[in-house]
Parts: structure tokens; C-alpha cells; sequence
């Protein structure tokens, strides 16, 4: 019994005007392409130094709608959120990714903060997490997902608070991408793709009824990224 998926394929091969298998030296040459993928064309602007690819990152997330804070330490965070959720008066409610590496966030010196670590659920205003890596020449953040990322945090909340350190920013989508390959590579030398990765640049919105601009369309409402330099 033929798949839906196997039947797409079918058709998109058909169309191409490849039908039937493809020769084992063109598959070869497809394998070696994804194991070993080369960069494309990468925009002047993110060729810069680090010092400059973090500047550049704040100013593309601003121009996003994205608001973004400086913090030094992670010991800011939970000052940093609870400042967030007064300004735009919001429950003192977070729901946070059991994400190890924000685990040295000691939320309790915010007494007034009530934290639940796991996915989101339908009451949950505002989410915390942390991100895989900041691309600089979009301001775009990159999440993937994972048993201390749950995907459900990026999307369902309303407000959406990001962990992002320094080190995490790079300069292009091309150095994301490899950044996530060294990552996900196995011993065999081939890697395997997380089940989700999320670009998100600045808040959720669409223009799609009557070219009106709707922030929240389709995700939060607010993106707030506390970029942590130390």
C-alpha cells in the first residue's frame, strides 16, 4: 500500500521528470551534500566582528517589534521578568522551559513570582525559555526542541520571554545552521535534525485580511529577549 507521503514524492518526481530511482552516483553526491553542506551567499553586514554581531542583532530585533534587555548576569533574570510583568501588567505567573541551562536562575529571589517548569498550557500568559542561537543579520532567534524546550512555550502563551547569551549570536543563518549541525552530529558523522526548529523574529503577526497589520496573530503577543553578557 502506497503512503501519502510516498504518493507526494511520486508526483513531485513526476513532475521534475524523475521518475524511477535515481542513479547510485547522483545519490552519493545528494548524501555528501547533506552531510557536509557549504555555505551560501552571507550578507556584508554579518561579516563582523562578534563585538558588532551582538550590536547588530539588538538593533534587527528592536526594528522586529521585539523589545530587548542587557542584562549581565543570569542573577538578573528574575528581576528582569518580574519588571516585564508590572510594565505591562501581567499575573506574577511564569511558565518555564525545564531547560538545564537555565536552571542557575534562583527565581526565589523574586518571592512574589510563582514558576511552574514544563509545557505550556492554554491558561499560561507568559512563557520563559532559553534559545539554541541569535542570528544577527534578521535578529531572529532560533529554538529547538527537545525534553527541556517543549515547543508549546514558543507558541502558546501570549508573552514570550527569551534567556539569550552572547556566545549564542552569530552572524548569519548559514553559521546557525552549522552551529546546529556540530551539535546534532553523531559519531558516524551524520546528523540527525531536532523534531522542531523555530525561527522567530519579533512578535507573532500577519497582514493577511485586508493588508492590516495584527500583532498575536498566530503566536505571542510579546517577545522580550534578556540578552545576558556575562
Amino acid at each position: 500500500m502506497i503512503t501519502s507521503r510516498e504518493e507526494m514524492l511520486r508526483v513531485i518526481r513526476r513532475t521534475l521528470g524523475r521518475e524511477g530511482p535515481l542513479p547510485a552516483e547522483t545519490i552519493a553526491e545528494l548524501q555528501k551534500q547533506l552531510d557536509d553542506p557549504k555555505p551560501r551567499l552571507i550578507p556584508k553586514r554579518a561579516q563582523v566582528s562578534h563585538r558588532e554581531q551582538v550590536r547588530l542583532f539588538v538593533q534587527m530585533a528592536r526594528e522586529s517589534a521585539a523589545s530587548v534587555e542587557e542584562v549581565r548576569t543570569l542573577r538578573a533574570i528574575p528581576g528582569a521578568a518580574a519588571a516585564f510583568l508590572k510594565r505591562h501588567n501581567l499575573p506574577a505567573r511564569l511558565a518555564v522551559a525545564p531547560d538545564p541551562a537555565l536552571a542557575e536562575i534562583q527565581w526565589d529571589q523574586r518571592p512574589s513570582l510563582t514558576v511552574r517548569y514544563g509545557r505550556a498550557e492554554p491558561k499560561d500568559r507568559t512563557s520563559v525559555t532559553g534559545a539554541f542561537a541569535g542570528i544577527a543579520e534578521t535578529g531572529t532567534l532560533v529554538l529547538i526542541s527537545g525534553p527541556g524546550s517543549p515547543t508549546t512555550l514558543n507558541l502558546l502563551p501570549d508573552n514570550h520571554l527569551v534567556v539569550l547569551h552572547t556566545d549564542q549570536i552569530v552572524g548569519s543563518y548559514e553559521d546557525g545552521w552549522v552551529k546546529l549541525r556540530e551539535r546534532q552530529r553523531r559519531k558516524n558523522g551524520r546528523w540527525m535534525m531536532p523534531r522542531t526548529v523555530n525561527y522567530i523574529t519579533g512578535p507573532s503577526r500577519s497582514a493577511d485580511i485586508e493588508q492590516t497589520l495584527l500583532m498575536g496573530a498566530h503566536g505571542p503577543h510579546r517577545l522580550h529577549i534578556m540578552v545576558v553578557r556575562g
